[in-house]
């Protein structure tokens, strides 16, 4: 299994997300007039571990401005099961609940710890999920590959290695039944890039993109991949493939 990023990058994680904010904040004009337009449907978007839905602020503002019906999670910091129940029942209730009052199927975005969950509920939800999409979520991880494993024992109350959260992973580890973008960096310093892949096949991708991890959701290519796979009409998922201008941000075109 890969080990967790180097401590140098672990150690710029915090000044490189506030350089992605900055950037953020430059290229909301450019962004508002080149991101793909949204038809209206609900997106839940999922922060990550000990954040809460001021994390993701200005990825639903954004989405909002682009004609997405973007909500937040609303169940506080994300401690693990203690925010959404030893079995995930309080988020799972949230899906649901977001789906009636719609009447359309939500879109999941997780950040970080945020994914994992958002990648539980897409299995165990497929039909009030349309899509699925991740950012630097370490599914794939045994428990051994990110920095964060003690602070998520401490806040969650839980080990990683304990029966349930052995199930958790293994359940998460198998290829994900809806339409699913998986957004990883290379740079990340906290999770291993090498978990936070999904094993590629039929509607699933990963889509790689330059970053830290705490700054993921501010991340200005970050946001405009987010939304040219939400704005797909459902039914019809295709890879993401950028072009012109946009394509440099992305290395490989946006696959590796």
């Amino acid at each position: 299994m890969p080990r967790p990023p180097s401590p140098w990058l672990a150690a710029a994680e915090l000044p490189r997300a506030v350089s992605e904010f900055g950037l953020l904040a430059a290229s909301i004009p450019g962004l508002l007039r080149s991101a793909a337009r949204g038809d209206g449907h609900p997106v839940l978007v999922l922060p990550g571990l000990l954040a809460g839905d001021r994390s993701t602020a200005a990825l639903r503002a954004i989405l909002d401005r682009l004609g997405f019906d973007a909500r937040a999670w609303g169940l506080g910091r994300n401690r693990g099961p203690r925010a959404v129940g030893s079995r995930g029942e309080l988020l799972q209730a949230r899906v649901e609940a977001l789906a009636g009052e719609t009447g359309r199927k939500v879109s999941l975005v997780g950040w970080s710890l945020g994914g994992l969950y958002a990648r539980l509920l897409a299995r165990r939800l497929p039909g009030h999920v349309r899509q699925l999409i991740t950012l630097g979520s370490p599914f794939m991880d045994k428990g051994k590959a990110t920095h964060a494993g003690k602070i998520f024992e401490m806040v969650s109350g839980t080990a990683r290695d304990d029966r349930a959260n052995r199930a958790l992973l293994a359940e998460l580890a198998a290829p994900c039944p809806i339409p699913s973008s998986a957004l990883y960096s290379r740079s990340d310093g906290v999770c291993a890039w090498q978990v936070c892949r999904e094993t590629t096949g039929a509607q699933r991708e990963n889509i790689e993109v330059f970053g830290s991890h705490c700054g993921l959701g501010v991340n200005p290519s970050v946001i405009f991949a987010v939304a040219d796979r939400l704005a797909q009409a459902e039914g019809c998922w295709t890879p993401f493939a950028p072009r012109g201008l946009s394509s440099w941000a992305f290395p490989t075109q946006g696959h590796a």
